[in-house]
């Protein structure tokens, strides 16, 4: 009956501290409230405006943004991989920090590096009871995917 959901967090800062031309520290920062409901395939129906409304309305919720207005990642070692870096430090969402391992992929596309990642989180590990209705005919799964894709202009 339900959607699958694809979400966009709009406003984030992202950070790196370079030693010696390498990263040494990086951080991620996301602002809950700029959750937006971009698409929900599958379901009986289309995804419909107030449907996506009161999707970015749960979640925000269930998120607590009031108490935990953001998202953050801090990865205090970084180490070169085949095609990137292994990020290895913290995740804090709702207010539990967890250790948690990124592998970021880096292309080169000439004027400018494309940094782009995916990770699976547990909602249930971060205090988050995942959304679910109709005594739990429809719910959210715990584990969702999480994405991150960015463009750096070289400098010159």
């Amino acid at each position: 009956m339900g959607h699958r959901l694809t979400i966009a967090m709009t406003t984030w800062r992202a950070g790196v501290r370079w030693t010696d031309d390498e990263p040494a520290e990086a951080d991620l920062t996301v602002e809950v409230d700029s959750l937006e409901v971009l698409q929900g395939k599958g379901g009986l129906t289309p995804l419909s405006r107030p449907e996506k409304t009161l999707a970015r309305s749960n979640a925000v919720r269930l998120l607590d943004a009031d108490r935990f207005p953001q998202i953050c990642f801090q990865a205090s070692d970084i180490e070169k991989s085949g095609d990137g870096y292994r990020l290895l430090g913290t995740l804090d969402i709702h207010g539990v920090t967890r250790e948690c391992a990124i592998d970021l992929h880096v292309e080169d596309l000439g004027d400018a590096w494309r940094m782009s990642c995916r990770a699976d989180v547990r909602q249930s590990e971060f205090g988050i009871k995942p959304y679910s209705m109709l005594m739990g005919s429809m719910k959210v799964v715990d584990t969702v995917a999480v994405s991150f894709s960015a463009d750096r202009a070289k400098d010159r």
